[in-house]
């Protein structure tokens, strides 16, 4: 077996251990009439409905896990996944939405679920399943702006070099779902979150843009993002004038830490990425390959990253006293400021970088893709490379310098080779870079 072929399966083995199969039967369990969430026990005997909400890739297969522990005692639930997430659901509805650019179906998941959020009682229990994703899918839109303002405004951000936490800040701040907003329609529910993260660091408030979780951000945080990377002149005038408005104290601030609403609200992170390289490890052992997880909070530009990871993997490669071959594994998630016309997602634009730094450098393998199975927009989970990558490429006369100048890795894998393709993994906990060095 190749270690094109290893690589790819140690990326694997991760994804299956923070498949929601796996995450929710941990934390969940029903007993004589007992709901045991985590450290928190729920008599369902003075519980008079339980609600379950939810938004994000995961969210389907996370309900249906829920769905085989409560079965009927769900009373209503409703939950918006990103098109081809999906499963099917007896007590619990699902709806596909857009994703990473909000559409109609998703301004409608958003209205639904708020419904149901205000729907709730004093005596009832909601359980909202969210993970990567959920900002999107999940969008809603400001007095004096329209959806189509919205999808702009997300368009722009996530082609701006943004990172997560940045593009959240504004999302949160033309919101009424978002940072901590979603805990007080509930209110006076009681609250479980059960949260799959997909953010370095695994932040509460930045995951899904924290519709559950207090939020630290302002209005003049998330005008000062917008100017920071030259998109105020690019947004409408109705989502400028009411991010001001809010800045200036005319418009309510997100939910903060000292509400009342977080005494009834309770978060809990399932799984994450660092869960993920822990399973991939393991498996590279299974190989008799020595592995090490280097970094499990990867961001930033792309281009600086491949750089971060070849250097790293060289310094390995030169040290006489390292056991090869050895393992290097990388989690997070890249971003990329996009200037050409192509079609890709930052874990094949970040391997077609690695390729281009590999070239001199033989005995090298590395493997970027998202946990997700989606990269981007694509059908591809992302890609694997090495120093015979451009070569070979050029010998079948495709040019990758053309391919990465125009952002167009993913015509550039499926023409010379190299795509991971697992379809939707119904996980999301961001990306994982697998590097074998010989």
């Amino acid at each position: 077996m190749n270690h094109r072929t290893i690589a790819e399966q140690i990326f694997l083995a991760g994804v299956e251990s923070v498949l929601p199969e796996r995450l929710i039967t941990k934390v969940m369990a029903l007993k004589d009439n007992c709901l045991a969430i985590g450290s928190l026990n729920f008599s369902l005997e003075v519980i008079d409905n339980i609600y379950v909400i939810g938004a994000g890739k995961a969210s389907a297969m996370m309900g249906a896990e829920v769905e085989k522990i409560l079965g009927n005692r769900i009373t209503e639930g409703r939950i918006v996944v990103k098109y081809g997430h999906s499963c099917n659901l007896k007590y619990i509805k699902v709806m596909e939405a857009g994703h990473p650019i909000p559409d109609s179906n998703g301004f409608k998941a958003t209205e639904i679920i708020l419904k149901i959020a205000d729907k709730a009682n004093i005596n009832d229990l909601v359980i909202c399943l969210l993970s990567g994703g959920g900002s999107a899918l999940l969008p809603d839109f400001p007095e004096g702006s329209s959806p189509e303002d919205m999808i702009s405004v997300n368009a722009l951000l996530v082609n701006s070099g943004a990172c997560i936490s940045e593009i959240n800040a504004v999302r949160k701040h033309l919101s009424v779902v978002k940072g901590g907003q979603l805990a007080s329609a509930v209110s006076p529910a009681t609250l479980v979150s059960l949260i799959l993260s997909d953010v370095p660091g695994d932040p509460l408030d930045v995951i899904a843009s924290g519709p559950t979780t207090p939020d630290p951000t302002t209005f003049l945080q998330a005008l000062t993002v917008l100017d920071k990377f030259n998109l105020t002149a690019s947004v409408t005038s109705g989502i400028i004038k009411y991010l001001k408005e809010g800045a200036t104290g005319i418009r309510q601030e997100t939910t903060k830490p000292a509400d009342p609403v977080f005494e009834k609200t309770f978060n809990l992170l399932i799984g994450n990425n660092r869960l993920a390289l822990e399973a991939a490890k393991q498996k590279a052992l299974e190989y008799n390959i020595n592995a090490v997880i280097i970094d499990d909070q990867l961001q930033g530009d792309a281009s600086s990253v491949a750089e971060y990871i070849v250097g790293t993997s060289l310094k390995f490669k030169e040290d006489k006293y390292e056991v090869k071959p050895v393992c290097l594994l990388f989690g997070g998630e890249t971003t990329i400021k996009m200037t050409g016309k192509g079609h890709g997602g930052r874990n094949q634009h970040l391997a077609l970088l690695c390729a281009d730094l590999l070239k001199d450098h033989p005995g090298i393998t590395i493997l970027s893709a998202g946990t997700d199975g989606t990269d981007g927009s694509t059908g591809a989970a992302g890609a694997v490379v090495d120093s015979d990558t451009f070569p070979e490429a050029l010998s079948k006369n495709y040019d990758p310098a053309l391919y990465l100048m125009e952002f167009d890795s993913y015509h550039f894998f499926k023409k010379a080779g190299g795509q991971i393709i697992t379809g939707p993994t119904m996980t999301n906990v961001m990306d994982i870079i697998v590097v074998i060095v010989n």
